[in-house]
């Protein structure tokens, strides 16, 4: 009886020592060429992030290089221009509304310019007496003529406030806007004008700047320019048939404002337009005076 009992335990030791042993086997992770396959858990705080959907990396990025601003391909510039409507022909109608059927306003003769604000079918929008008019499109009346405008914004302000008053009458002796120190001269009419007034008027509100009520007093401000060196902006002024014979600034009888390209804006004996430098006028030149 003792012998079995002995032989039993020991049967059962043996087994219970293989099955351990079994056990122990399974409890060990399976691997396959060194790589562990039991999958993560949810929660394991070791467990890769999952890769990210919209591109973005966490390796660090490179910043861009600074490339000086001089050294970054422009395009090209183009010059800015002033753009005008020039007469072909000798008392060139403008009109009230886009049609030869609509009043006419005034005119200009041959050579004589408008500003060109727009083309509108066979006709041109511009301002005239301070007020909207239009001028044939026709090649056989008109034709577009462009000059480069000045590098300072301040004269093409000058200039566009001479560009409303293209048509209005000269009137020899009209009243200033104001005397020569920016104090408001009574009944003065925005609608006539001679010469000096005309500039006064313009350089105040063009400019915000103070000329005088005459040429002769005109052409003791600004600055000297030789007539070389002539640009747009510059008063240009002239003698006339009765001055002629006279000395020092008493020879001073007219002003007008240099556009380029020989042409001025300016009123002489009839309205104020914008016309080339005739030869006669020429030969009536003083100087000029320079204010930007």
């Amino acid at each position: 009886m003792k012998k079995i009992s002995f032989q039993m335990i020991a049967i059962l030791l043996a087994s219970a020592m293989l099955l351990a042993s079994v056990s122990a086997l399974f409890a060990q992770p399976i691997l396959r060429n060194d790589i562990v396959v039991d999958a993560p858990q949810e929660d394991d705080p070791l467990s890769p992030e999952p890769p990210q959907s919209d591109g973005e990396t966490n390796a660090p990025q490179e910043e861009p290089e600074d490339v000086p601003e001089e050294n970054i391909p422009q395009p090209p510039q183009t010059p800015a221009t002033a753009n005008y409507i020039k007469a072909k022909v000798n008392g060139l109608n403008l009109r009230s509304g886009p049609g030869s059927g609509y009043s006419s306003v005034g005119y200009i003769d041959a050579g004589d310019m408008v500003a060109l604000i727009t083309k509108e079918g066979a006709w041109y929008k511009t301002k005239y007496k301070n007020k909207t008019a239009y001028i044939s499109a026709s090649e056989l009346y008109t034709e577009e003529y462009n000059m480069a405008k000045a590098s300072q914004d301040v004269i093409e302000e000058v200039i566009g406030e001479g560009l409303l008053l293209l048509g209005h009458p000269y009137i020899y002796g009209a009243i200033r806007f104001h005397d020569g120190a920016g104090n408001k001269l009574k009944n003065f009419d925005p609608t006539k004008y001679d010469c000096s007034s005309l500039m006064q008027y313009i350089f105040y509100h063009g400019a915000g700047i103070n000329l005088n009520m005459t040429t002769r007093t005109q052409v003791k401000q600004g600055t000297y320019v030789a007539k070389s060196d002539l640009r747009r902006g510059d008063l240009m002024f002239f003698t006339n048939s009765t001055r002629y014979n006279k000395t020092g600034t008493e020879r001073i009888g007219h002003v007008a404002l240099y556009l380029g390209d020989n042409y001025i804006l300016h009123t002489a004996s009839d309205y104020a337009v914008i016309e080339p430098i005739s030869a006669q006028r020429w030969k009536y030149y003083i100087e000029s005076r320079r204010f930007f």
